[in-house]
């Protein structure tokens, strides 16, 4: 039998702040994010879908929503994100035209009815996450033959950060987690079997961007609100011999005077049968119960939140 992923704890008030934090600098630092969201999308043109309702699960600054707003024009599309900054940027992507309704929660514990969304579309969410109670939420929500399409980072995301932090800790004592650990692709596939997917799909992609200096990326990350998350994160002010031993171990992978920044992008899809029944709305894979409003209840509590 297939185990639960094994995931560190998460600090998501922290995280949560960190993402409000960089609402106003992401979509000039994420280019990474933009060029893989646009790969996401595009791969929607190799399935035939007509979609009543479409969820941007980690919508962040909204241009998936208003893109999938386009592309499925009289679908109702749900821009979801747990950061009121991120969303409060997503409502320049509206239109009168194409309008998509924004909601703030977490995606471990979805707002909305069993079986009420077509397909969903996250790009670089699931790894803010605990990604069993995620997938188990994509499952209840989605209704039969309900799509799911997804991208996060693997295992060697951000490795020559990894090994130079590990270099740079050897011979102190207590050495700390610098760079979070990821999922591997294989066991994000046995995840989503796991939570009554079908005929998942996942493969991966490396992309590698270039800096002239290890602050220039410590920026970059800063910029997308992409920091350490783990609970028991170093919380103090990293000495300077520490950060001076980072940055020379990181050193050694320069080539043709850049440092390099690998980041591998996973990307997955996955299907509800078609025979699937209504989930009975048990609890979360954490454990959590989730809270479930109609879609009527879910309209009424919005309009007074567009305008916060």
């Amino acid at each position: 039998m297939n185990q639960p992923l094994s995931a560190k704890p998460l600090d998501k008030r922290w995280l949560r702040r960190s993402f409000d934090r960089a609402s106003s600098t992401y979509d000039g630092a994420a280019v990474l994010q933009t060029e893989v969201r646009n790969l996401l999308l595009t791969r929607l043109d190799l399935t035939a879908l007509s979609p009543r309702r479409v969820l941007d699960a980690g919508a962040g600054t909204g241009h998936a929503s208003r893109a999938l707003k386009r592309r499925y024009p009289r679908a109702e599309v749900i821009a979801l994100d747990f950061s009121w900054g991120m969303l409060r940027i997503a409502a320049r992507q509206q239109s009168w035209l194409r309008p998509f309704t924004r909601v703030c929660a977490d995606a471990e514990r979805l707002p909305l009815p069993d079986g009420c969304i077509d397909l969903i579309l996250s790009n670089f969410m699931l790894q803010w996450s605990d990604a069993d109670a995620v997938f188990a939420e994509f499952r209840r929500v989605l209704a039969p033959q309900g799509f799911l399409s997804f991208t996060t980072l693997g295992p060697d995301t951000l490795r020559e950060l990894r090994t130079a932090w590990l270099a740079a800790e050897k011979g102190y004592a207590g050495s700390e987690v610098r760079v979070m650990p990821f999922f591997d692709m294989h066991d994000l596939g046995d995840a989503l079997l796991r939570a009554g997917f079908a005929a998942p799909v996942l493969d991966v992609d490396r992309y590698t961007l270039t800096y002239t200096d290890v602050r220039r990326l410590a920026a970059d990350l800063k910029a997308i609100g992409a920091r350490n998350a783990l609970a028991g994160r170093p919380k103090g002010l990293t000495g300077p011999r520490r950060l001076a031993a980072m940055q020379a171990a990181y050193e050694t992978f320069r080539i043709d005077g850049r440092l390099p920044a690998t980041f591998e992008v996973v990307f997955g899809q996955a299907w509800v049968p078609a025979s699937a029944g209504p989930s009975t709305g048990a609890p979360s894979a954490n454990g959590t119960p989730s809270t479930t409003l109609s879609l009527a209840e879910l309209q009424r509590l919005l309009p007074s939140r567009r305008n916060s």
